[in-house]
């Protein structure tokens, strides 16, 4: 129901398609141009700025989340229809985590074309790596951005509260894409370690939200 909601919402306003995507994609040219023009420079540098540009896009994405509810008064509707705060939250995370599956693909894209980084050697890896940061940022942010949606600096605050806890997240989401992304034959070990990690924090977080989104949205 939530999820659903949100998706048609971001669906018909084509926010994610006109601003969110371009502004991704800007963020990864600026990063081309400023780099030296050495395609293996760019390579190695290519999982961290894809990180960045997701985890700026996400900001983007979570704010807006919360922007809507608290405009048009759906926070209050999904009160008064008895729908549970668990099931808000688990909704949210997934239209949110939808609309980043997609911005990555098309960073994925981007990637490839500007930065010669190809993902084909371990797309598995590449794969999961991004289901599980993406999991990883996208619950962190809900929390916190339910803490926020109540405060009038929420704009400045989410992001000063939501960078730091997904510090973590983005360390290993970068050095799992460094081993797919290596341009050597060597084993993804490595790169399936940092997942495992990833695997729990995304765990932790969602749990974490189950429980507190609740008071949260009392509270907010």
């Amino acid at each position: 129901m939530v999820a659903a909601k949100d998706l048609r919402i971001e669906w018909r306003s084509r926010v994610v398609v006109n601003q969110v995507v371009p502004f991704a994609a800007v963020v990864l040219l600026l990063f081309a141009f400023a780099g030296e023009p050495d395609s293996g420079f760019l390579r190695r540098l290519a999982p961290g700025l894809f990180w960045i540009a997701v985890l700026l896009s996400a900001l983007v994405v979570l704010q807006r989340s919360f922007a809507l509810e608290m405009a048009d008064g759906g926070r209050d509707a999904l009160r008064v229809a008895g729908v549970e705060p668990a099931a808000v939250f688990v909704g949210k995370a997934i239209a949110v985590g939808a609309v980043l599956v997609v911005l990555e693909a098309a960073l994925a894209l981007g990637v490839t074309i500007l930065y010669d980084a190809s993902l084909t050697r371990a797309l598995p890896l590449v794969l999961v790596t991004c289901l599980l940061a993406t999991l990883g940022v996208v619950a962190p942010g809900l929390i916190l951005g339910a803490l926020a949606s109540g405060l009038r600096v929420r704009e400045t605050l989410l992001p000063l509260l939501f960078l730091p806890v997904v510090a973590p997240v983005m360390i290993g989401a970068t050095r799992s894409f460094e081993v797919a992304l290596a341009t050597d034959e060597g084993p993804l070990g490595e790169g399936w370690r940092w997942c495992g990690l990833l695997g729990l924090f995304a765990l932790a977080y969602t749990a974490l939200g189950v429980v507190l989104f609740e008071p949260l949205l009392e509270d907010s």
